[in-house]
Formats: C-alpha cells, structure tokens, sequence
C-alpha cells in the first residue's frame, strides 16, 4: 500500500498548544497556536506563528488570533487554523518533487460535554487536508506514542476514521 510509505504526522491540538510531530524522523514543534494577521480582506497576510506572533502583532500592527480558544467548541476559525497547521506541517515535513503527502493523526485534546460533534469532527479532517494531507484519522483519546500513532489499530480504526 503506497500510504504506508508515506510520512506519518501526529498532530495534538488544543486551545494552549499545537503539537505537530513528524513519528518517522522525531522531528516534532509544541507552541502557542496563534497567528499574527496584518493588512484586511484580501491584503490580509500572515506575519508570524507560533511562539512569535504575539510580538509580530504588537510591532508590525497586526491582529493576534488564536484558532482554537472558543468557550463552546475547539475550531473557532477554521481557515485561520488550517493555515497554522499547514506552517507547522510544512516545518516537520519537508517536501521535495518526490516526497508523498503526509499521513495524519489528528487528536483533539480535551473532553467537551456529548463529545465532538460531526461538525468538528469534519473540521479536524478537513483542516489537515488543506494543510496537505493524503489521509486523516481522527483520534479522540489518551495520547499516543509514536508506535501507538503509526499502528494498524489507529490508523485503520473505524471509529476514528472520518
């Protein structure tokens, strides 16, 4: 199966700290997920993530946002969001001509009240997609070491597949 050659990408999020690894080469970033926007509509442009938005915003004007922090859901913006996973996946897999999209494991840290709805649950899968993943597996539980992460149990679950 040609996913299997493909890198795979552990991804944790949550209102404090996204976490994207790269289970293959160890390669991992843990920071702050805020973006620093400056500029408005279609001039609007992304000055820094991560840990160093929030002086980007204050020095050069622009508008700190945290995707993830909403008092009734995980995904408050969702193309804001995409656009910080797609940075932080970019850093821990580097593409060339011949490398293969990324495999991901989302999990979304945190236990809300009924669980996560479809509609989250879609957001998550559809947020790594645009970020550039060839495969999504949403996974709502403890979290996983990287042989956890990369085992047929998770990557083939139905319970966790969107």
């Amino acid at each position: 199966m040609l996913f299997s050659l493909a890198p795979l990408i552990y991804v944790k999020i949550s209102a404090d700290r996204l976490t994207v690894r790269n289970v293959k080469t160890g390669e991992e970033i843990a920071e702050v997920p805020e973006m620093a926007i400056g500029g408005v509509g279609k001039k609007a442009r992304i000055l820094a993530v991560g840990a160093e938005a929030r002086g980007a915003a204050s020095t050069q004007s622009g508008e700190l946002v945290n995707p993830f922090s909403h008092p009734r859901t995980l995904v408050g913006d969702f193309t804001v969001g995409e656009q910080l996973l797609k940075e932080f996946v970019r850093r821990v897999h580097r593409r060339s001509w011949f490398a293969l999209a990324p495999r991901v494991v989302m999990h979304p840290l945190g236990s809300p009240a009924g669980g996560f709805t479809q509609v989250e649950r879609r957001a998550f899968r559809e947020m790594a997609l645009g970020a550039g993943a060839s495969d999504v597996v949403l996974w709502v539980g403890r979290e996983l070491s990287d042989q956890e992460a990369g085992s047929a149990e998770v990557l083939e679950s139905a319970g966790g597949r969107e």
